[in-house]
């Protein structure tokens, strides 16, 4: 991952295209935002739009596509959201049916594109301050974690939040609250320290998506909202069709982290 700190996100994208990368994205485009994904058809895309007005920390939302233009405008201009993504995930009635480097087979006219803001766009900033960050060293996924606790819901749509875990330094967990609460449109601040089991995670070294990491003498887990937490709402809510992307397989956006924080434009 680290091979690609300070690559450029079309870089990135058209390798992604042509299946040269096709692992988790974090670490990758030093400063720049990466983005969760969800498409539902038409007739259920109100329903989840409202879904992420109502539950801003675990679905930040950063742009919407065209219904049937798999084509973004925003985040990534001219970006084919079918191939420029390292793997998706198809579910079919709340259940996974299988993952996919590309996805241009399945696409439909009816189909809308939502970006939510990922955790992966604030770790820059961690590194930065010297705050580290656990699955960059290891070269893994981020582990994550369904809660127990409960989004708030909006027509058909209903489940619990889903958080990512970074372990921390003790004496830098202030820092780290500071240092991502200044980015609201990529999860902002954690949502829970310390105590897993007070929001449902029974053990950490058995995440639920993404990989275990090591935990030292001294650190404490801090859990932030997750982008996952669509795909554990899907898997509850049940629509008959939906595709994510696969958790820590992110798209690599051309907007930069400092265009998402406090005070930007």
């Amino acid at each position: 991952m680290m091979d690609y700190f300070y690559a450029k996100p079309k870089d990135i994208r058209n390798r992604i295209a042509a299946q040269e990368i096709t692992g988790p994205t974090a670490g990758m485009c030093v400063g720049y935002a990466q983005a969760n994904l969800v498409i539902l058809p038409k007739k259920y895309a109100y329903d989840f739009l409202l879904f992420t007005q109502r539950n801003p920390r675990s679905c930040p939302l950063l742009e919407v596509g065209d219904m049937g233009d798999p084509f973004l405008k925003t985040m990534a201009p001219g970006c084919d959201i079918t191939k420029e993504i390292p793997k998706y995930r198809i579910y079919k009635n709340g259940e996974l049916q299988g993952e996919y480097s590309e996805i241009s087979g399945f696409w439909r006219e009816d189909l809308v594109s939502f970006l939510i803001g990922c955790s992966f766009s604030f770790e820059a900033e961690m590194l930065e301050t010297g705050i580290p960050v656990r699955h960059i060293e290891e070269k893994c996924n981020v582990p994550m974690y369904k809660t127990n606790i409960p989004c708030q819901s909006a027509g058909m749509f209903q489940g619990n939040m889903v958080v990512s875990m970074r372990p921390i330094p003790y004496q830098q967990v202030s820092k780290a609250v500071m240092v991502t609460g200044a980015m609201p449109r990529v999860h902002g601040a954690p949502v829970h320290i310390g105590a897993p089991e007070q929001i449902g995670i029974s053990d950490l070294n058995r995440p639920d998506f993404g990989d275990m990491v090591t935990i030292r003498p001294g650190e404490v887990p801090v859990f932030w909202p997750c982008g996952v937490t669509p795909q554990n709402v899907i898997m509850e809510s049940k629509p008959d069709f939906c595709i994510t992307h696969a958790p820590g397989h992110m798209l690599i956006t051309d907007v930069r982290n400092i265009e998402l924080k406090y005070g930007s434009d």
